[in-house]
């Protein structure tokens, strides 16, 4: 199988390591100092036990490099999907698909605008890679990986969940896709702001109460959301899954924590502020994620979120102030 990886980041290094072996991977992407790394090293893994390996795999800026692939992941920021749409639609040969596994929300209508919708399919996962620096990924956190099948895609995604079980990814198909993206909604909104605010990895926010109590409480808000949508989520517990994930990835930081770090875009809008969003058109009400959307936005603007605590809710306030450090506590 000829996949192409589309992305060059954390996640997309990840996927491409592990599926080197079994396939015929490339990856496809922006990221200069990441395509001469692997083109002249490899691409490093640091596997959660402590060992590491090294996968020499092609690497490239053009989709056309990449053709014809049998499958393209499509495994970049939210805010860059029209992008890797296009990139896969390159790639793809006439018969292939393209897979996102992306966060937040509106990706496959993205991208099946661009390779049309029989060629495209979602899967969620909650596997966690940090990149170490270019041509380095460290494999963070273990998890599953589901793909949503629908008319046309079984076969082709049965192959592949196959080749991903193969390669260390367990994964397994589904039918409902909007439990999946919602699920996985909730589990971020709770994670990946306050992770971003604090420069923290995932486990902080078990260990230290008032991060937990915002954890809780913002998963708990997305989930309210997702019911009034008529979502079922794969889940019952919205603020326990959000722990239990932050738990078992507890040394990653989140891939929001690492754009603020270093002063890349974020996937805020679609996560929180999707949240935020339809929290106010559905009259759910979502103060904590109006609260992080809004801190967050002003780390990106000003490089510091702790004047805009003023700007939340009253009541909200104390929590994020002892976080930043504005007051002891009492």
């Amino acid at each position: 199988m000829r996949i192409a990886i589309i992305g060059t980041g954390a996640m997309a290094s990840l996927f491409a390591a592990l599926l080197e072996p079994l396939a015929d991977v490339i990856m496809v992407g922006s990221w200069t100092e990441q395509i001469q790394a692997v083109r002249r090293e490899g691409l490093i893994l640091k596997h959660p036990n402590g060992t590491e390996s090294r996968h020499f795999l092609a690497a490239t800026t053009s989709g056309l490099d990449a053709a014809p692939a049998d499958l393209a992941v499509v495994a970049v920021k939210s805010w860059q999907t029209e992008k890797a749409a296009g990139l896969a639609q390159k790639a793809l040969a006439l018969d292939g698909l393209a897979l996102t596994l992306q966060n937040g929300l509106g990706n496959l209508e993205k991208i099946s605008a661009v390779v049309g919708a029989k060629r495209a399919a979602i899967g969620v996962t909650s596997e966690g890679a940090t990149m170490l620096g270019a041509g380095t990924v460290r494999h963070a956190g273990r998890g599953h990986t589901y793909f949503a099948v629908k008319e046309g895609t079984r076969r082709r995604l049965e192959g592949t969940a196959a080749l991903f079980a193969k390669a260390g990814l367990p994964t397994s198909l589904v039918d409902d896709a909007q439990g999946l993206i919602w699920g996985k909604l909730v589990v971020n909104a709770g994670i990946n702001p306050l992770t971003a605010l604090l420069q923290k990895p995932n486990g902080y926010l078990v260990e230290n109460s008032n991060a937990s109590e915002i954890m809780r409480r913002a998963a708990m808000e997305a989930a309210a959301v997702a019911q009034a949508l008529g979502i079922q989520l794969p889940f019952s517990n919205p603020a326990e899954r959000a722990a239990e994930v932050a738990q078992a990835t507890a040394a990653n930081r989140s891939s929001m924590a690492q754009d603020i770090a270093r002063g890349n875009p974020t996937e805020v809008e679609q996560i929180t502020g999707a949240v935020a969003e339809n929290g106010r058109q559905l009259g759910v009400p979502a103060p904590v994620n109006e609260a992080l959307l809004l801190l967050v936005r002003a780390q990106i603007e000003s490089g510091s979120w702790s004047p805009a605590i003023a700007g939340i809710p009253t009541e909200l306030r104390p929590l994020f102030r002892e976080l930043a450090s504005l007051e002891k506590p009492r």
